[in-house]
């Protein structure tokens, strides 16, 4: 076998056990928070060893941020795509918008991530900031852009106009599924779209 071969098995080998230690330490977390979490319950989870989960992370914390990472890339490449907007704004805002939407509302796993990392938010804010580098910050760059690139909204400041879409539909969904206020302050999904989408178009009259 050449050396070449032997490394490329090797660079195979620890993508697996890595991805194996991320899987593992998932439901951890999940079941007992960052806290309470046991990096020895992470390795039974993930068949390996707790040397092995050090030799890849550095300590709890740095496998916490590294599980963070991966499901933000997700979720920020399940909504956004090949990261570029094209259309007529009507359609490619509304389209943008319920499927960031629906994709937060129905991924219980993500929203039980999200309850993690806001109660851990104060001890470890720079838990928190991942997602706002992963997914907030690129996803909204990609919105004002495609804002400003569209003269006839005629939106003064695309900017302010990203925060006003999706603080609107993060607050639903803190509000609805985080906080557990869907009974006391109903709102339909429909009906949200329908008023941001109407909110733009007035921009453009």
């Amino acid at each position: 076998m050449t050396r070449t071969k032997a490394s490329e098995i090797e660079r195979e080998n620890s993508s697996d056990k890595i991805e194996k230690i991320l899987q593992g330490s998932k439901q951890e977390f999940l079941a007992h928070g960052y806290t309470g979490a046991s990096m020895d319950r992470v390795a039974v989870a993930a068949g390996v060893s707790k040397a092995t989960i050090y030799s890849h992370f550095q300590d709890k914390e740095g496998l916490f941020k590294a599980l963070i990472e991966q499901l933000a890339r997700k979720r920020f490449e399940s909504i956004f795509g090949a990261q570029t907007l094209e259309g007529e704004p009507n359609i490619v805002l509304r389209q943008l918008l319920a499927k960031a939407l629906t994709q937060m509302l129905e991924d219980s796993e993500f929203q039980a991530f999200q309850r993690v990392i806001i109660g851990e938010s104060a001890r470890f804010p720079e838990l928190a900031q991942i997602l706002f580098r992963c997914i907030a910050k690129p996803g909204s760059e990609i919105i004002s852009q495609y804002l400003a690139s569209r003269s006839e909204l005629n939106i003064p400041d695309p900017d302010a106009m990203v925060w006003v879409l999706m603080g609107s539909i993060v607050h639903l969904v803190i509000a609805q599924e985080i906080m557990h206020g869907k009974e006391i302050l109903p709102m339909e999904s429909d009906r949200l779209i329908n008023a941001l989408t109407h909110l733009i178009n007035k921009c453009g009259e």
